[in-house]
């Protein structure tokens, strides 16, 4: 399929034309329901939004400010598909970004933040910030800044920006921040210090597990729990 030449505004108005018509309002109230009433929706489950946004054409962008503009535009826009929208084409085309871009996605993250967006953009910002590390080490110090951010959505996402990366995964990082973060109360930290754990336990069970049973005390059981899903019983003892 050949690439389709669009600006940032008209793939915006094209994928608002490619959604409208499978508008579906009962299911619109079950999703906006399940994000506790906060967020307007469509009412499009993901593979009917995607199915319709693949219609649309490849589009190829040539600048990552035009990517960017695009993410922007459809962020604007109330219902929650259109930044869902918004973060699959980030994710597509992730490899245009570098962390020159990161206070972008920063600030969409803070926008009407919730766990499906914020969750969304660290897994663009996880792919972003991989690159980064494989051409310049020192990069990922940018996620130490995030680490004491204000926001824990930002602290969140610091947490969880080396998902995915297996074996390349940076543990001096990740049991650093899984410490310094042990101490919050908030839910969406220690489900964010169990999820990063047990993403690496799949690769390097033996080093978790040890971790896990060295800080038990002073890690939440949420935690644990979330760490240890896949791990001996011994841990949660």
């Amino acid at each position: 399929m050949s690439a389709v030449a669009m600006t940032p505004q008209q793939f915006v108005l094209a994928v608002q034309s490619a959604l409208t018509p499978l508008v579906d309002e009962a299911r619109a109230e079950t999703m906006k329901a399940y994000l506790l009433n906060q967020f307007e929706f469509l009412g499009l489950p993901a593979p009917v939004r995607r199915a319709a946004v693949k219609g649309i054409g490849k589009v190829q962008w040539q600048y990552a400010d035009d990517l960017l503009t695009a993410a922007e535009l459809l962020w604007q826009k109330p219902e929650r598909e259109y930044r869902y929208t918004a973060v699959d084409l980030l994710r597509q085309h992730s490899a245009q970004l570098s962390v020159n871009d990161l206070p972008a996605l920063q600030a969409l993250l803070l926008r009407d933040a919730w766990w499906e967006t914020v969750d969304g953009l660290s897994a663009v910002i996880a792919e972003v910030m991989r690159a980064a590390v494989q051409q310049k080490p020192d990069s990922a110090k940018v996620m130490d800044t995030w680490l004491t951010h204000t926001s824990f959505w930002v602290r969140r996402s610091a947490m969880l920006h080396q998902l995915g990366w297996r074996l390349d995964t940076d543990t001096t990082r990740l049991f650093g921040f899984a410490q310094q973060l042990a101490d919050e109360k908030e839910f969406f930290i220690r489900k964010a210090i169990g999820w990063a754990l047990r993403d690496y336990a799949r690769w390097n069970p033996q080093t978790v597990t040890g971790f896990l049973v060295q800080h038990r005390t002073r890690l939440s059981g949420l935690t644990v729990r979330e760490a240890a899903k896949h791990m001996t019983a011994e841990v949660l003892v």
